[in-house]
């Protein structure tokens, strides 16, 4: 993209989200199988026309940003953010002006919106390269509006509502232009947004059509109301996987990503994880998107002695690609020793992390053969798995 028509993302999660509810910040809270944050990201990265995305995270949240990005990590841009929202975008503008080469325009966006519609990126990329100095999605204002009198109890006079509009988020702005005008605030005031700001600095901000859907995630509830929306136009996909390793004295034993104590380990190019390895079959299957040996061939050198998570991100990271969800993978190991548990629950939440999925989506089994076959013979584990996922509707 030519440096005349880049344009940057920033999205900001570096709140508390103490309105919303729940222990965990409302932006890392999974909202149909990946963090709130992500699905922002997801479709900042679908539209054509975005470049470098910046997310704005509380300096104590970069691991947790990390984790919550998965492999994504390595894509975007972390900043630390600062004490307000105003601070938080100073500091992405000022770490794009400091790159030596800034982008033509900006966008920023509040990751508490997770439901970003393409449209509406469109109509704020069409204004940006009309000429306008800043442009954001507002919808009118349908309810009846009252001034509360007394103790704010009392229904005071009825407001004109025809001229007033709802401001929502992405605001897209000429980068030198809203920098300009943030560098220019006063530090004893706090706006209420960044065209706010714009104005202030005699820019002029063009109003283009927003979307219901870009509602904000702000009170308890409001996340488990959003979810439903995600998930009704998705189909469901099963995927099978299933493997099988060798029994070797002396070797590491890693299964569902947890090493486990034991004389024995198992065999393979990689760290061997069977259970991993019949995962990502499963979900690449569920894809109809090959299988782990067609991704990360044995004949590949750099793959070996590898630790089999970074299969499994992999694989995680391809149903987020396709704008799917994880909704369900139960595993069962096959093996006369050793027992499986006394680590059950440890390999549930580390596939739990690594999937970014909730616990209860996991289930861990184990059976054994009778003593009859390879792994009877305590020769091998073997490994099978099904899940679960949603799709888009093709």
């Amino acid at each position: 993209m030519s440096t005349a028509n880049r344009i940057a993302a920033i999205i900001l999660a570096a709140g508390t989200g103490s309105r919303s509810g729940g222990d965990t910040p409302k932006q890392y809270r999974p909202l149909a199988g990946r963090p709130v944050l992500a699905h922002s990201i997801a479709a900042m990265r679908a539209h054509g026309r975005t470049g470098e995305i910046l997310l704005v995270v509380a300096p104590t949240a970069m691991v947790l940003a990390r984790e919550a990005l998965g492999d994504l990590a390595s894509e975007i841009h972390i900043v630390p953010g600062g004490e307000t929202r105003r601070h938080s975008v100073r500091a992405a503008l000022e770490a794009l002006a400091a790159q030596g080469d800034s982008p033509r325009h900006v966008l920023i966006h509040d990751s508490a919106r997770p439901l970003l519609p393409a449209s509406v990126l469109d109509r704020l990329i069409a204004a940006l390269d009309a000429g306008a100095a800043g442009v954001i999605p507002v919808l009118p204002v349908a309810d009846t509006l009252v001034r509360a009198s007394g103790d704010g109890d009392e229904a005071g006079d009825v407001l004109d509502r025809a001229p007033l509009r709802r401001v929502q988020t992405p605001q897209g702005f000429r980068f030198d232009a809203i920098l300009a005008a943030h560098r220019a605030w006063a530090a004893d005031a706090e706006p209420t947004d960044d065209a706010q700001m714009l104005r202030a600095h005699g820019g002029v901000v063009q109003l283009v059509a927003g979307d219901p859907a870009l509602e904000k995630i702000t009170y308890a509830g409001d996340h488990d109301r959003m979810e439903p929306r995600l998930m009704r136009d998705m189909v469901s996909r099963t995927g099978l996987g299933f493997d099988v390793h060798r029994l070797v004295a002396g070797a590491p034993l890693w299964l569902c990503g947890v090493e486990i104590a034991h004389s024995h380990g198992l065999s393979g190019h990689s760290d061997a994880d069977v259970a991993l390895h019949a995962l990502v079959d499963a979900l690449l299957g569920a894809l109809a998107e090959g299988d782990i040996g067609s991704h990360f061939p044995p004949s590949d050198p750099q793959w070996r002695g590898a630790r089999s998570d970074r299969f499994l991100s992999f694989a995680t990271g391809r149903v987020a690609a396709r704008q799917g969800v994880i909704d369900h993978v139960d595993i069962t190991i096959i093996c006369e020793a050793p027992k499986i548990g006394p680590h059950r629950e440890a390999m549930r939440a580390r596939l739990a992390q690594i999937m970014h999925i909730n616990l209860n989506r996991v289930s861990v089994k184990a059976t054994t053969t009778e003593r009859l076959g390879l792994t009877g013979r305590q020769e091998g584990i073997a490994a099978q798995v099904i899940a679960t996922i949603r799709l888009p509707a093709d």
